[in-house]
């Protein structure tokens, strides 16, 4: 049963009593899609409608991640398969967490949702017309169930900072939140700052969106990964051709404006369906290093990059993907910039600081690996 399928009697009394007066302990968050959320008691039950929302989550709940985390959507085992297996081993009770459905697919299935009994799901952004179409609010209030919007993926300027926040007031980690965002401000301001007083002329920046996983030529436009093309002080190619966060143009486009340097992103995708030749960039991924350097070299021999300045200057790195989706764009906008730039940015590393951050906010140790590039680091 999918969830535009919900029975009418699931929807029972629960209404009625969300209805009533809230407790001294109620609350309200307006979440990233401007919508005021109310709670009448602290938050205990989580579905998180993204798995990768954990990347978040780990930084204000480090002690454990998972607590009060019920069910979540499998797509960290299908695109970040290390960081799921790093997480298995430290809670083991994360491989018995059910797995839902994607909502934007028809997958989600209503039956789990109920069952599961949460105070509230959380959604990315970008489900938002999909649950809009079936009535997915109004379903899921019926039964008590509140739906939080957050964002790290389209909007990362406007809406990271705001989706910490929102998570810490869920979470009741507000103070934890208020420190992640700073970090995370100061961090993008050794980038920008600099930029700003130097001026730097851009190199053209392609960006080869989830390298491995679709046919050539993936990319993004003005924001996520292309905004932090622009942030770290680069040109991107994408932005000149889409009008979204992502999408693709022809190797031909790509041809015709021959980039100065080409960063494709990559992850560990052995769960994805027709993932093949992809960069395994990530948590540990430092350990096999020229495998994903070969990989790199081999995705460089397509028609689109053979004859570039990018391919001939063997300006050419690998990031992960991930970075796309969690609130740490700081550390990859501190990578693009000393690619970008070196000189500029030579004293600036972005490893320590991801390191660093990892020291002060995530249960996990840090383990390097997370970029490549062909000529080696």
């Amino acid at each position: 049963m999918k969830i535009a399928h919900l029975v009418a009697g699931a929807m029972f009394a629960l209404a009625a009593i969300l209805a009533g007066p809230a407790s001294a302990e109620g609350f309200t968050v307006t979440d990233v899609a401007g919508r005021q959320v109310s709670f009448d008691k602290p938050v205990e039950r989580v579905i998180l409608g993204e798995g990768r929302m954990i990347y978040a989550l780990a930084a204000l709940e480090t002690d454990d991640p998972f607590g009060k985390v019920v069910a979540w959507r499998n797509d960290l085992w299908t695109t970040d398969l290390d960081l799921f297996n790093a997480y298995v081993a430290k809670y083991p009770k994360v491989k018995d967490l059910p797995f839902l459905g994607n909502l934007t697919d028809g997958t989600l299935q209503a039956e789990t949702v109920v069952n599961l009994h949460p105070d509230v799901m959380l959604l990315p952004i970008g489900n938002k017309t999909a649950a809009d179409e079936v009535g997915l609010e109004k379903m899921l209030d019926g039964i008590g169930v509140k739906i939080v919007y957050i964002d790290f993926r389209e909007h990362i300027l406007k809406n990271t900072v705001p989706s910490l926040h929102i998570l810490g007031q869920l979470f009741g980690k507000e103070q934890r939140a208020d420190a992640v965002a700073t970090y995370w401000q100061a961090q993008l301001d050794r980038v920008t700052d600099v930029l700003k007083a130097a001026n730097p002329p851009k190199p053209n920046v392609f960006m080869y969106r989830a390298a491995g996983l679709a046919e050539c030529c993936g990319t993004f436009g003005t924001d996520n990964y292309g905004l932090m093309v622009d942030l770290a002080g680069g040109h991107n190619i994408g932005a000149d051709f889409l009008p979204g966060y992502t999408g693709t143009i022809n190797p031909e486009q790509v041809i015709a404006s021959n980039p100065d340097i080409v960063v494709v992103t990559g992850s560990n995708w052995t769960h994805s369906a027709k993932a093949a030749g992809f960069v395994t960039v990530g948590p540990g991924a430092a350990a096999v290093a020229e495998q994903s350097r070969a990989a790199l070299a081999k995705l460089m021999q397509e028609p689109a990059f053979t004859g570039s300045k990018a391919v001939a200057s063997k300006n050419v790195h690998a990031i992960w993907h991930q970075f796309y989706t969690s609130p740490y764009q700081f550390v990859a906008i501190q990578r693009l910039a000393k690619w970008f730039h070196p000189d500029l940015f030579k004293d600036l590393d972005p490893d320590a600081t991801f390191k660093d951050f990892s020291d002060k906010f995530l249960p996990l140790p840090y383990s390097p690996g997370y970029w490549v590039s062909l000529e080696g680091n």
